[in-house]
């Protein structure tokens, strides 16, 4: 019995002298500057080569023709290049819509800080609508009823921007109240519940739309802002767009 505590204590004494506390007492860091003095990999970039130039030959490919340069800035509640996103985001999605519903989109609304850059004078290509539209949104088609149209209406003029809108006409008096509203050229049926095309960002509350959130069904066509873009310039030939009719402000008399 006594060896066998002799035997525990020298257990103890050896792994108590073994441990010790081990604690930081300084930190030190070197900044790496990322820039044209560091060398090229010239083996790696000769495996990249063919990648990016293909990518590249792709990109600049010629799908359409601008006959002049087209800003977000042009206008005041509506602008050439707005009207053009929103008139080919209808073109390219109804009638995928339809198809799969029976039904036709009533209108679109996206946001015009969306449009993130221009479209120049001369040749567009799939880099343009890259530039354009950088962001990976995908439509979406939200029911909305009566009282969230009043919202969207509302919120169109109190912002007074030129959020892009396709199938909608708002009409303001000089003291940016509603003068009026149609869909599709008719009077607003506040009973019925309409079919809006949006992006999945503005759905999900983005720009503050919170009234885009359908209380009932939505619909996600599975298809980029950006890639309709695409199509829309390959399916075109030449590229026009308008400022027009469709967001205005009446002036004083």
């Amino acid at each position: 019995m006594k060896t066998k505590i002799f035997f525990l204590c020298l257990i103890v004494l050896i792994f108590s002298s073994c441990k010790q506390d081990y604690s930081i007492s300084k930190i030190e860091g070197k900044r790496l500057e990322i820039n044209d003095s560091i060398k090229a990999d010239n083996t790696v970039d000769a495996f990249i080569k063919p990648y990016r130039d293909k990518v590249n030959k792709d990109l600049d490919s010629t799908l359409a023709f601008a006959v002049d340069t087209y800003s977000k800035t042009d206008g005041e509640l509506n602008t050439a290049i707005g009207n053009f996103m929103a008139d080919a985001l209808y073109e390219m999605t109804n009638p995928v819509f339809k198809s799969r519903t029976g039904k036709d989109i009533d209108l679109v609304l996206l946001n015009h800080g969306g449009i993130r850059s221009i479209i120049s004078k001369g040749n567009i290509t799939s880099r343009t609508a890259y530039e354009v539209m950088p962001f990976d949104n995908t439509v979406v088609v939200t029911t909305l009823k009566g009282e969230q149209i009043k919202e969207l209406l509302t919120y169109l003029a109190s912002r007074k921007r030129a959020h892009p809108i396709a199938g909608l006409q708002v009409i303001l008096n000089a003291d940016g109240s509603i003068n009026r509203a149609l869909i599709k050229g008719s009077e607003i049926d506040y009973n019925k519940t309409y079919y809006v095309a949006t992006s999945d960002y503005l759905y999900n509350g983005g720009d503050r739309m919170s009234f885009l959130k359908s209380k009932d069904s939505l619909y996600d066509l599975d298809y980029k802002i950006r890639n309709l873009l695409i199509d829309y310039f390959k399916k075109i030939d030449t590229l026009r767009p308008t400022i027009d009719d469709r967001f205005i402000q009446l002036k004083d008399k």
